[in-house]
């Protein structure tokens, strides 16, 4: 006797021990939760984000202990807006006096007025690594309020990079609860109109939840191994609910089929092995492409990209787990409630294998004319991506924030009274110790070529040094937004002009330029460096998977072109609405949020796209396998196929659509666009891609579908010899 697959195995004992499922499923949820809490999550430290020049200087300013230390700046103004006078002093004084005895604090500079006179700024210096400050913000916070209360006459505020940070992270907590309000109410009606149960219904919801739950602890673990950038339990969170409600619908939907066509014949346990061997396998398969292909990430060499990766595997497969194991001891339950009620003679609503009206009008483009189908559905995703040909990436730093966020607006403040804080270059330069006073003077010509220069501040730069003189550290000031072309060019004239005609000039001397406009430069020339390998390996991946799959280099092929056809028409719309300003126009974001794609936004949704299409093309073309492999002619097996999933697939869709779209919502500009973008992506390829291109191409394609396998080739050539619509009564999986 063949051996069960896995899925049926799992399957089979959960069915027949849901008790105990059920029970070692929260065991396990209750587990992952106490186990993450216990060792609580590794934050990505200053060195894992160290990356090309920047990140060189970086390493050599830290060998001599000369790298910025994160700095609060304390500001006092009159309420009137006008000069500041001896009240201000005093409460400048106040603050001086109350910061330096703090054991977080480095140190305390003495006050500064703005040109303009209507400002006191008193800078304070947090002691170790910069992305730690935020850890020791809250006393010096205490303080300023402190200073606020006592001169209630003045507005005192404190804004710098660890309390910005604060706020963008209390606001993306507010943002995500506003989400979840927005995205349960809608998908729980989605379920309804899609099951008409309450109790199946809460079945999807309660193993997203459940998996969101064990993946958060499971996470907070991982990051001991790879370092959290801050960013995974939002994904967690986003991808979670997608594909948790995803993966539960497809099983629900095969058992619920399985069900009607047996009309009481079969036992639940029955049922749900059927299930299992089908839908079951098919999600298992996509939850494996899923985390192959968001593994590809990996190869990006960020800290950003490897926790984006970590969080979106983790979920995919605790989603995967759940399907496979708790789920079918659910449906046994719910499955033997229903006999009892059919028992008793109480009426048992049944589900229905029609499509219905609304999808029986789309496929019929597909079904009558594929042809035209295929072309005009084709010509419509080229358009959609041809603005992608313009896209323009630069990486989303604090001047993009939203505005609405209360710290943003304090930066703001800050900035317009000291442009001289917008944005500066950090030179480091280290060499031997007999060339310390041609190091010094060439440092010295460079602060006078900057000087010069309308592009730099007409601030004299600070320069520290180590005691033996070999490491420095130079600050150039810039008096221009990080993303200003002035500051741009500042660093191109510093790093190819400047440096070489100075410091290139010490014999055995290693310099370099680091700061926030560098750090950006770099950031995204690295990544830009690692796309190409990202892509090609993501496309090797994804066509091998679903050879292995299928075993059709055809359909693996098509699952190729497609999917980068999905990915291609969505990328253009986040051009036409984001890059192009309609996201303005339309939605009201702010300008900030437009005007240009985040940096980090095209390689991860290139990614997850992929591996969120693949969840669509596994659960549809295994369907198509399945028929034809039960002697149903391809054209037909194919709008079989498409018929029987489609209401399960724009379900699903619908979900992730919501989900995704309440991304939008955030105060964060990058995750508006990958919000966006995933929920455009989902649109089309949900009611385009699989409705309209997809059937229309294999039912061109006929026999050719299946090459080069032999068995599905003979299968095939004997149903053109006998009845073409003869369809065996027990389903054939599609791994067969």
């Amino acid at each position: 006797m063949k051996k069960q697959p896995l899925t049926v195995r799992v399957a089979s004992w959960s069915a027949a021990h849901p008790a105990r499922a059920v029970i070692g499923w929260c065991v396990f949820v209750a587990l992952c939760l106490a186990l993450g809490s216990a060792v609580g999550t590794r934050q990505a430290g200053d060195r894992d984000y160290w990356v090309g020049e920047a990140g060189r200087a970086e390493a050599i300013a830290t060998e001599g202990g000369l790298q910025h230390k994160a700095a609060e700046r304390i500001m006092i103004t009159n309420r009137s807006g006008g000069p500041v006078g001896g009240a201000a002093h005093d409460a400048a004084q106040d603050v001086v006096a109350r910061m330096k005895p703090l054991p977080q604090v480095l140190r305390v500079a003495d006050p500064v007025r703005s040109e303009n006179r209507r400002m006191l700024m008193v800078e304070v210096t947090v002691k170790g690594p910069r992305l730690e400050a935020r850890r020791h913000l809250d006393p010096l916070l205490k303080q300023t309020a402190e200073v606020q209360r006592a001169h209630p006459d003045l507005r005192v505020e404190e804004t710098g990079e660890a309390s910005v940070s604060k706020g963008l992270d209390t606001s993306r907590a507010d943002d995500l609860a506003t989400s979840e309000k927005i995205t349960f109410p809608i998908t729980l009606i989605t379920l309804l109109i899609a099951f008409g149960s309450l109790i199946m219904v809460g079945v999807p919801l309660l193993l997203a939840v459940s998996s969101i739950a064990a993946a958060m602890g499971l996470s907070q673990v991982v990051s001991h191994l790879l370092p959290d950038a801050g960013v995974g339990s939002s994904l967690i969170l986003l991808i979670g609910m997608a594909v948790g409600v995803d993966y539960t619908l497809f099983y629900l939907k095969r058992e619920r089929e399985e069900r009607d066509r047996a009309g009481g014949r079969l036992t639940p346990e029955a049922l749900v092995g059927i299930a299992a061997a089908t839908s079951g396998r098919a999600i298992a398969v996509s939850g494996l492409a899923v985390a192959l292909t968001t593994a590809t990430l990996f190869l990006a060499t960020d800290v950003i990209f490897s926790s984006l990766a970590v969080g979106t595997i983790v979920v995919v497969l605790v989603a995967v787990l759940s399907s496979m194991t708790v789920l079918p001891a659910l449906l046994v339950l719910i499955g033997r409630r229903l006999d009892r009620k059919a028992a008793r003679g109480k009426r048992v609503r049944r589900g229905t294998e029609r499509t219905g009206r609304v999808w029986n009008a789309l496929l019929r483009p597909a079904r009558n004319h594929p042809a035209a189908t295929l072309v005009v559905s084709l010509l419509v995703m080229a358009g959609l991506a041809a603005p992608t040909l313009g896209m323009h990436l630069r990486v989303l730093n604090t001047a993009t924030h939203s505005r609405s966020i209360p710290e943003m607006r304090v930066y703001d403040r800050l900035n317009a009274a000291f442009p001289d804080l917008l944005a500066s270059h950090w030179v480091v330069v280290k060499s031997d110790a007999g060339e310390v006073g041609r190091v010094r003077a060439e440092l010295k010509d460079l602060a006078h070529r900057a000087a010069t220069d309308p592009k730099f501040s007409d601030q004299p730069p600070e320069l520290t040094s180590t005691p033996d003189g070999r490491i420095s550290m130079m600050t150039l000031s810039v008096p221009f937004s990080l993303n200003s072309p002035q500051a741009s060019g500042s660093l191109k004239d510093l790093r190819e002009t400047y440096l070489p005609a100075t410091l290139g000039k010490v014999p055995g001397a290693e310099y370099a330029v680091t700061g926030p406009v560098a750090q950006d430069a770099d950031y995204l020339a690295h990544q830009n460096e690692k796309l190409p390998l990202v892509i090609g390996f993501l496309l090797l991946l994804t066509f091998v998977m679903t050879l292995l799959v299928f075993r059709s280099a055809a359909i693996a092929l098509m699952g190729v072109v497609l999917n980068l056809l999905s990915v291609a028409a969505s990328f253009g719309l986040v051009v036409v609405f984001f890059q192009w300003g309609w996201a303005s126009t339309v939605f009201g974001f702010e300008e900030d949020a437009t005007h240009a794609i985040g940096s980090r936004v095209p390689l991860f949704l290139f990614v997850i796209l992929f591996g969120l299409s693949m969840d669509y093309q596994v659960f549809v073309v295994s369907r198509i396998k399945e028929a034809a492999l039960n002697g149903v002619p391809t054209r037909q097996a194919v709008l079989d196929g498409v018929d029987k999933s489609a209401k399960v697939v724009t379900s699903a869709a619908v979900v992730m659509v919501t989900v995704f779209a309440s991304f939008m919502l955030l105060h964060l500009a990058e995750m508006k666009q990958i919000g966006f973008s995933l929920a455009v992506a989902v649109l089309l390829d949900a009611f385009i891609i699989r409705i309209m291109i997809l059937p229309s191409a294999l039912a061109l394609l006929g026999n050719a579908t299946w090459w080069p396998s032999r068995r599905m080739r003979r299968t095939q050539e004997r149903a053109t010899t006998t009845s073409p619509g003869g369809v065996a009564a027990t389903a054939v999986p599609a791994d067969r």
